[in-house]
């Protein structure tokens, strides 16, 4: 694959310790064990979970036979990227949830979404990163609400479009009030990618832009936090 490309910008958030976590996943942690002053250098250890910060899930996320991240091909983390922005319509209804009708207007605008495509919904999100609070948005019951993608627009994009997987600005690609995982039980159980809690989608055409997902080769990984990084035309 040949890459042209006029800017390359980072689709990852950085990794610090108050970002949003899912509830139930670990803290992360940073120690200091080493230091210029007493050993001449400077060393950190750091913990967090497999689907914190912008990440990849895999496959055994969900299924106990499915592969762990580690078997990901390399070939399969470099992609085309389509951009789908909802941020108008998900500013209005938060549970707002992307459709086949959704899939055919931006198609009618830009043409057939191609083979083998990484289709992204930009919702806006990513300018609430900094609010834990907003960006999970749970109500009085403890439901998050966020915007994501419909199981059968989902089903839609693998059958009709042979899309290599999904990605989004939110904490999921599920809707948060959907707690079935449909869409990402529907991408992994093909070994599909699925991103969380990208940023900088503002920046990111409709179409043409290409992808590069650095992962962490976690043996048995259920994820893994990525540097995702967008090749611009």
């Amino acid at each position: 694959m040949q890459i042209n490309y006029s800017r390359v910008i980072h689709l990852s958030h950085i990794i610090e310790r108050n970002i949003p976590l899912w509830p139930g996943d670990p803290a992360i942690e940073f120690n200091t064990v080493a230091d210029i002053q007493n050993d001449g250098y400077y060393l950190r250890r750091f913990a967090l979970g497999e689907h914190s910060a912008t990440h990849i899930n895999a496959p055994n996320s969900f299924d106990s036979a499915g592969v762990g991240i580690d078997e990901y091909a390399a070939e399969s983390l470099v992609l085309s990227a389509v951009v789908i922005d909802v941020c108008e319509v998900a500013g209005n209804n938060p549970d707002y949830a992307l459709s086949i009708a959704d899939i055919l207007a931006w198609e009618a605008k830009y043409g057939v979404i191609a083979r083998g495509s990484l289709v992204i919904l930009y919702t806006g999100w990513q300018h609430k990163w900094t609010d834990s609070n907003a960006f999970f948005n749970q109500d009085a019951e403890g439901i998050m609400h966020f915007p994501g993608f419909r199981g059968d627009a989902t089903q839609f994009l693998l059958d009709e479009r042979q899309i290599a997987g999904v990605g989004i600005d939110t904490h999921g690609v599920d809707p948060g009030k959907d707690n079935s995982f449909t869409t990402n039980r529907l991408v992994l159980a093909q070994q599909g990618i699925v991103l969380e809690n990208l940023t900088n989608l503002d920046q990111i055409p409709p179409q043409g832009t290409t992808l590069a997902i650095a992962i962490l080769r976690l043996r048995g990984g259920s994820g893994s936090p990525v540097g995702v990084l967008a090749f611009v035309p």
